[in-house]
């Protein structure tokens, strides 16, 4: 079997255990998923009548191969608390937060990549060290501190900027500022660290010692020698950032009032709407085994000695 299969068989049953875990958590009792849809009102009579047309009589497995499949044909379910289709209310959601982490990457990856070359190739610098400070400090706020910090600056200080992202009469650059901006503080300096690790990693390598023996310039040592060994490490970081992301949005998007998918589950669990919360259990999963798969091609295209395709070969000792 190949590493790609076993990759993805291994991908697979980590899907299927979680998703596993979070039905189990959630509809195990039938009486309270009863109570949850149909209020805390409703009679015994009503909650048996309604399990039994809703199949809740059938065994737990059965039940959860049926809501599996269910997910993979774009069955979700009606949300209890929006009264709609799970599928038609998530997806402008995941599309408001695709655009609010696409922008934050675009931000994020050329500053924190270039912060780290920067420091990687002056290692013990002034340049090193206030990058290295700097990072430390910002990695080390969560996201809703920073949030408090840029919204007294910016926001009740400076009156430069919207203290909600609500979009409430159409997409606002400017609305986007904040969220953004609190997203890069928590992420880059982390991205940045681990590119200055590995470009100082690069630059003593002997290769890149020789390079600088037969007098080629700088400039072209880091960007057709340098750059792309050192790059292996950072990349791989930054899609498994993709994943936190996702996360880190949840904290920013209630506080800004953002319409994404972190507000859409924070109400849902406010709301007690179960069917909700496992459609987004279950694409918080399917977004962490993409970047797991995203991750390990960008790998094997910057690095070619790897033999993506197949288990390397290991000679026998003599």
């Amino acid at each position: 079997m190949t590493i790609v299969a076993k990759k993805l068989l291994a991908l697979v049953g980590t899907m299927l255990a979680v998703s596993f875990l979070v039905f189990l958590v959630l509809e195990v009792n039938i009486q309270d998923v009863a109570v949850k849809v149909l209020g805390q009102f409703s009679t015994d009579d009503q909650r048996h009548r309604w399990l039994a047309d809703n199949g809740y009589l059938d065994p737990f497995l059965i039940r959860y191969a049926r809501w599996v499949g269910g997910f993979v044909t774009g069955h979700w379910g009606t949300s209890t608390y929006y009264r709609t289709d799970i599928m038609t209310l998530m997806l402008p959601r995941l599309g408001a937060s695709a655009l609010l982490g696409l922008a934050a990457m675009l931000v994020m990856v050329p500053l924190s990549l270039g912060l780290g070359i920067i420091a990687g190739i002056r290692e013990g610098s002034a340049a090193d060290r206030t990058v290295s400070v700097v990072a430390i400090v910002t990695t080390s706020i969560p996201e809703f501190a920073s949030a408090v910090f840029l919204t007294a600056i910016f926001v009740f200080g400076l009156h430069a900027l919207p203290g909600v992202s609500t979009m409430a009469s159409g997409f606002h650059i400017n609305e986007m500022v904040l969220p953004v901006a609190v997203l890069v503080l928590a992420s880059a300096g982390y991205i940045a660290r681990m590119t200055r690790a590995s470009m100082v990693e690069v630059m003593a390598a002997p290769y890149i010692r020789t390079a600088r023996l037969k007098g080629a310039p700088i400039g072209r040592i880091i960007l057709r020698h340098a750059l792309r060994n050192a790059l292996i490490t950072p990349v791989t970081v930054i899609m498994l950032q993709i994943p936190w992301l996702l996360s880190g949005v949840i904290v920013v998007e209630v506080f800004f009032a953002y319409p994404g998918f972190g507000t859409l589950l924070y109400q849902a669990a406010l709301n007690t709407d179960i069917y909700l919360i496992e459609a987004c259990a279950m694409v918080g999963v399917v977004v962490v085994v993409v970047t797991q798969i995203l991750s390990d091609v960008f790998y094997a295209l910057l690095n070619p000695r790897i033999a993506f395709g197949r288990a390397p070969r290991i000679k026998a000792a003599a």
